[in-house]
Parts: structure tokens; sequence; C-alpha cells
């Protein structure tokens, strides 16, 4: 509303008294922001936060995601640590129980390596159990993950997982709409869930019980638009019941890494038809390594001499344009047009 009225946040931070009343705030409200200012040194807190690494996002810079501003209520700012790419437009979620089994480990594992390695962008919340798996797993098979805090950056959350966060941060971004000094409260992160589900084109529910807070997750990624998928338990398993019963409510199982991929190429491929994905020299140097018969990753990562980060980023980009495809085991061939069930139309 103040901006419709003043145009710019300057405008609307500086405004009287009068103005702001005018506008349409109440009393009360424009006590408090008058307040505010006069405790407030934005110049010295944007210093601040700089002088820590940290860096800020509003929601009308050019390198806010774009996907997370389409939401309702998109946070106004983002308090980030690392780097926001536009490839981490290719994303998924991985969320669960902090009381994971290690079948529940064992899974996120699995789709986090299949995921980041196919340049798919791994998306949770850096909580204990399913999440912290997801994020290692994603930095060990050399891709981008991104991790979102239900607390200050300077708060970071569970304690023990301090270093996993700076090896997030080297790959991929610590993010938070949360202001320095806020501490990790309970109440902070079912509002968080929105922007792990905002920032991805599906989410993956590992296990969680009946009341576990994945299932927020999964609520603001259907009422978003994305993609739900769950992995199936055991039915007398009480941290699957959540998982299981998602599934019965129309989510999609995910049983292997190739379910989620299937689906993420009908989303990339739509969005992708207007955007224009030129090629480089690494796209070329990747395609003409490529050939009929398959390749593992990790022998096309030596014979192009590319970071592994790179070159799963480059394959993900040529897989949206048909020119490449992965036929299972992280092994790749050379392909002059898409599969046909990927078609659209």
């Amino acid at each position: 509303m103040l901006l419709e009225v003043f145009g710019d946040v300057e405008s609307a931070w500086k405004a009287s008294p009068a103005k702001l009343r005018a506008a349409g705030l109440s009393r009360k409200t424009v006590e408090k922001l008058i307040h505010a200012r006069g405790e407030m040194d934005l110049d010295a807190e944007l210093a601040r936060l700089h002088s820590l690494g940290y860096q800020l996002l509003s929601l009308d810079d050019a390198g806010y995601p774009e996907q997370l501003a389409e939401i309702h209520s998109p946070p106004i700012v983002l308090y980030t640590w690392g780097e926001l790419l536009p490839q981490d437009k290719v994303a998924a979620a991985i969320v669960g129980t902090r009381r994971a089994t290690p079948y529940g480990k064992a899974v996120a594992r699995d789709l986090a390596s299949g995921l980041a390695a196919s340049g798919v962008t791994v998306v949770s919340g850096m909580a204990r159990g399913i999440d912290g798996v997801a994020h290692q797993a994603a930095l060990e098979a050399g891709g981008r993950t991104l991790a979102v805090l239900g607390s200050g950056l300077d708060h970071l959350y569970p304690p023990e997982h301090r270093k996993l966060a700076s090896q997030i941060a080297e790959s991929g971004a610590v993010v938070s709409d949360y202001p320095l000094g806020t501490r990790p409260e309970g109440g902070n992160f079912p509002p968080r869930n929105r922007i792990i589900s905002g920032l991805s084109l599906a989410v993956i529910v590992v296990q969680a019980g009946e009341r576990s807070g994945a299932l927020i997750t999964s609520n603001f990624a259907a009422e978003q638009g994305r993609d739900v998928f769950a992995v199936p338990g055991r039915i007398y398993d009480h941290g699957s019941k959540g998982a299981n019963r998602l599934i019965g409510e129309g989510a999609f199982p995910a049983t292997s890494v190739d379910d989620v991929l299937e689906v993420l190429n009908l989303d990339v491929i739509a969005s992708a038809a207007s955007v224009a994905l030129p090629e480089d020299d690494t796209e070329r140097l990747v395609l003409s390594s490529l050939g009929s018969e398959p390749i593992h990753i990790d022998d096309l990562r030596a014979r192009c001499e590319l970071p592994i980060a790179e070159l799963t980023a480059c394959l993900s980009m040529l897989e949206i344009r048909g020119q490449a495809r992965q036929v299972g085991g992280m092994h790749y061939i050379r392909a002059r047009e898409p599969r046909a069930e990927y078609r659209l139309g």
C-alpha cells in the first residue's frame, strides 16, 4: 500500500506522520513506524551485514529468485550467505523428520546425490535428520544446495551444523528472511517452510510422522502449485505415516531419483520454452565428448577436465534442450532430440 502511494521504499520510510496517516495506516501503526525510524540506523545495519560476509536481496532486486517472488506472501527481503544463481531455478526440496531412521537417511542420501548429479539444486532446512543428510549428500555429489533457516544468519541452528552451513555457503547459499539477531524459536520454523517450497519445483517428503513439520512444507508446496512427492514407508512405522498419507492423497510416490526427474523435466522444459539458452565453449566441449554409447559422469569429467559442479550444471542444460540424456546410473549419451515422453503438447 505504501509503495502504491509513495512510489518507492525510501519515500515511504521518510514520509511524515500526516502523510503516512493519509496513506491509510492506523495511528498505532504510524507510531510504531516512527519509533522504529528513530531506533534504526539502516546504513549501519547494512554495513554490519556486509562485514559478516552476508548479503541482502529485496523483492525488487534482479537477483531475487523468480519462483519465490511468485508465491503468496514472498519474503520482502532475503538475507543470504553464499550466492544464489540462475541455475538454482531448477531445484527440488528434500525434507523430513529430525528422527530419521537408517532407511530414511539412506533414501535421502540417494535422492539428494542423484538430483545434485543431474544438475538439480537441493533445497532443505538444515535441520537434524533428513535435512542435514540431504545437504551433505548434495555437497558430496558436487552439486549445489540451499539451506533455509528459521533464525537469523548469525544464529545458526542446530549448532552442530555450523561446519555444514559453511560448506553450503561455498556451494550454494544459506538464506533466511529473519533479520540478524533472530534466535531459532519454535514459531519461526513453520513460516520459513513456505520459502523452502517456494524456491523449488518440487518437494520430496522422505520420512514424516503425522504431525511433522515436513507436512507443513508439502502443504505450502501444494498451495504454490509445486509437485509433491513422498517416499513410501512401512505401514507400521510411525515416522512414515505422514508420508504414506500424502501418497494416499495424491502425492507422487518417490521410489527413485528418476521418478522425480521425469516430472521435473516436464516442468523445466515448459518453463524453458521461452528462454534462450545459448551454447558456450563448455557446453560444446561436453557435447562433443558424448556419443551413442553411455558414459559415466566420472569418466566424462575426466575426459572434459571440468569440475563436477560445472559439469552437472552443463549436463542439466543440455538435457533441458534435448541434446543430452541420462540413461540411468549417472550414465549419459548424446541425443539429437528430446525423449518422446518429455515432449509437450
